[in-house]
């Protein structure tokens, strides 16, 4: 696939911190995220099925198709929709950069958390819209890094998620991506493009979202990639624990958390 390397790796701590993040997210990011009766829905890059199962949920009557690269991915992901008793929802190994489906084969497709990890995301989504039916609709949603900010300030928690970045665009990604959705879909060849800001605000007031997101999805997140960043010398132990200490501490009772999910759609109009 022309991507990049998963920067998060895929543990089973990674596909637990996913589903931490599907269902924190749900009523931010996928409120609107439902598609008619009878229409066929494309989700480009599935993973472990933690998106899947609000989508199908979300939209009981549409015939869903997801799609992924990675084997073990999609074996998490159709016993989680097992799991959960879902029966609308197809998967199918594909590489996002080639996939097996007719020109105008679906009313809509999804892409959630995928461009990121890509080279060439504008290619990628170049390569999905003449899958789309005339007058269908491509959804994304897209995270950035670099809308983390917090209280208390620290320096050593800039760095730590610094490191992140440095790290998947080494890899080939882009982890402040969200902030491009406009452009690319734009240059992609997409109409009446429109882009959401969904601001995650947390405070103690909010303790669902402290424990769901700050802990256990974004701390999380960059705690995962505490073995490369010690190897590579981006930053010493004793600095990287302050940082993780330092993010951690933003969950205390005086602490406050904020970052920015972007939500982009389009239209085919052929």
């Amino acid at each position: 696939m022309n991507g990049a390397d998963y920067v998060h790796g895929y543990s089973d701590r990674e596909a637990e911190r996913l589903s931490d993040q599907a269902r924190t997210l749900t009523s931010l990011l996928h409120y609107d995220t439902r598609y008619p009766a009878g229409s066929r829905v494309l989700e480009a890059g599935c993973g472990t099925g933690a998106q899947t199962v609000i989508l199908s949920k979300n939209s009981p009557g549409a015939e869903i198709i997801s799609v992924d690269i990675s084997p073990g991915s999609l074996r998490n992901a159709a016993a989680r929709v097992r799991t959960e008793g879902i029966t609308n929802v197809t998967f199918q190994a594909g590489d996002l950069f080639s996939l097996p489906f007719a020109p105008g084969s679906f009313d809509h497709i999804f892409v959630c958390f995928v461009l990121e990890h890509l080279a060439n995301p504008e290619q990628a989504l170049r390569g999905l819209r003449p899958l789309l039916k005339p007058g269908g609709t491509i959804t994304v949603i897209e995270g950035d890094h670099g809308s983390a900010y917090f209280h208390p300030e620290s320096a050593a928690a800039d760095t730590a998620i610094r490191c992140l970045v440095d790290l998947q665009r080494e890899a080939g990604g882009n982890a402040l991506v969200g902030r491009e959705l406009f452009p690319l879909l734009v240059q992609a060849g997409y109409a009446g493009v429109q882009v959401s800001p969904c601001v995650v605000y947390v405070d103690a007031s909010l303790p669902a979202l402290v424990e769901g997101f700050t802990r256990r999805t974004f701390t999380a997140m960059v705690e995962g990639v505490r073995n490369a960043v010690l190897e590579g010398g981006m930053m010493t132990e004793s600095e990287w624990e302050q940082g993780i200490a330092d993010l951690h501490r933003t969950c205390e009772p005086d602490g406050v958390f904020c970052y920015t999910f972007f939500k982009a759609t389009g239209t085919v109009l052929r």
